[in-house]
């Protein structure tokens, strides 16, 4: 073979190689532009739905002639755009019915749900999104009472609180990754337990099984920790899944499944320690659930000017943790470092505003337990410097006694 084919050869194999590099950078940007997930969402208005006196909706609003013809619609566009249908899910509550909807992967989901947001008969789509819980695990040593180590004990005077309130009854839906019900700590706390992620294996989770032990961990069982609210009945909706101990993942339709369950089912408190894009259908299940009274909390992503959503969705309590505030003081802080929960098997010590939001959750179960106005629940939380939390001043409002720092001065533990 003479030098100058030999050149020829190379140079092709180098071209080859470049296109290729081109081709995998190329196919890397599409699916970053659609948040790396092939997936989207496309929403059909459906007729008015009928609330019965039960708390339920009337009809069978995914079948039926109505139901047939949305079907149909959905795949026939489905089919003009090369997309393809893999689920559905009707919403009466929100009046909607929403088509999930497969973008080959040499598309843009982002490009697919534009393109089907100007078709006449869309209400609008867009593609799947990712969230992420604001949290992170340290794997210190746990498994004996670490009562005298939780911040809240000490800060809060949860001792003195629970003279108060202890959450009775409250119906606290943890939305979030898979939540360890047979805990010790959670044994018997955890009424409702659903899991809304599809295809992955369905077992206790670090994030969700932290969230929860802060909210309602059993007190006076002898181990572990004691929840802000150990009385509280917490509703385990698994929206999120663990992709390792320091992330934990969710997307749109996990969430909004987990949502409308919450509120269908009359949560009083909903809680969201995770941030991600604003997105108008979780947005309008979180304004549905408000109009029906119930709290929502969501954890502030420190590195989001806007805290990130659902913390800045309107209504939505925003909490971040108190020594991480970096100057804003629109959110409520809360203890979020260094904090004894409970994890799958054990217990752990961890960071975070996921946490953060964890312990104000908690307080709105103890509010509500004393408060028959749901709707002013936010309105009730005292503050001191920075927005910090006053817990005890706050429950003072509600409370004959008045409050736990009357309790602490009448000979209370702190």
């Amino acid at each position: 073979m003479t030098t100058g084919v030999r050149r020829g050869w190379l140079m092709a194999g180098f071209l080859l190689v470049v296109l290729g590099l081109c081709l995998m950078l190329f196919q890397q940007a599409r699916a970053e532009d659609s948040g790396g997930d092939h997936r989207i969402l496309v929403f059909l208005r459906m007729p008015p739905a009928h609330f019965t006196p039960q708390g339920s909706y009337g009809g069978n609003y995914g079948a039926g002639a109505e139901g047939a013809k949305r079907e149909a619609f959905a795949r026939e566009r489905a089919r003009a755009n090369g997309l393809t249908v893999v689920d559905r899910w009707a919403m009466p509550m929100v009046g909607l019915d929403c088509f999930v909807m497969e973008v080959p992967a040499d598309r843009s989901a982002k490009d697919a749900a534009d393109t089907l947001s100007h078709d006449p008969g869309v209400e609008w789509a867009e593609p799947m999104q990712t969230y992420h819980g604001q949290g992170k695990v340290e794997d210190k040593a746990g498994g004996d009472p670490l009562a005298a180590t939780q911040p809240d004990m000490r800060e809060w005077h949860l001792d003195a609180l629970h003279r108060i309130a202890t959450g009775r009854n409250v119906k606290v839906a943890v939305i979030d990754s898979a939540v360890d019900a047979r805990h010790p700590d959670l044994a018997g706390q955890v009424t409702v337990r659903q899991n809304f992620v599809s295809g992955r294996p369905d077992a206790p989770e670090i994030h969700g099984t932290g969230v929860a032990g802060i909210i309602a961990a059993a007190a006076d069982n002898g181990q572990g920790i004691i929840g802000v609210a150990p009385n509280a009945r917490l509703m385990a909706l698994r929206a999120c899944w663990q992709e390792s101990p320091a992330a934990t993942v969710c997307d749109t339709l996990s969430l909004a499944k987990a949502l409308y369950f919450a509120v269908e089912h009359r949560a009083d408190i909903i809680n969201m320690s995770l941030s991600g894009p604003s997105d108008r259908i979780l947005g309008n299940l979180i304004d549905a659930a408000q109009s029906r009274g119930i709290t929502v909390v969501g954890a502030v992503d420190p590195a989001q000017g806007d805290g990130g959503f659902p913390a800045s969705h309107a209504g939505v309590v925003a909490v971040i943790d108190e020594g991480d505030r970096s100057g804003d003081t629109r959110a409520f802080g809360a203890p979020g470092r260094d904090i004894p929960t409970t994890r799958p098997g054990g217990w752990s010590f961890v960071n975070g505003s996921s946490y953060a939001a964890a312990h104000v959750s908690g307080l709105f179960a103890l509010i509500r337990e004393r408060s028959n106005k749901p709707q002013s629940a936010a309105a009730l939380v005292t503050t001191g410097t920075d927005n910090i939390i006053d817990p005890c001043a706050t429950l003072k409002r509600l409370s004959a006694q008045g409050g736990c720092a009357a309790d602490l001065a009448a000979g209370g533990r702190p």
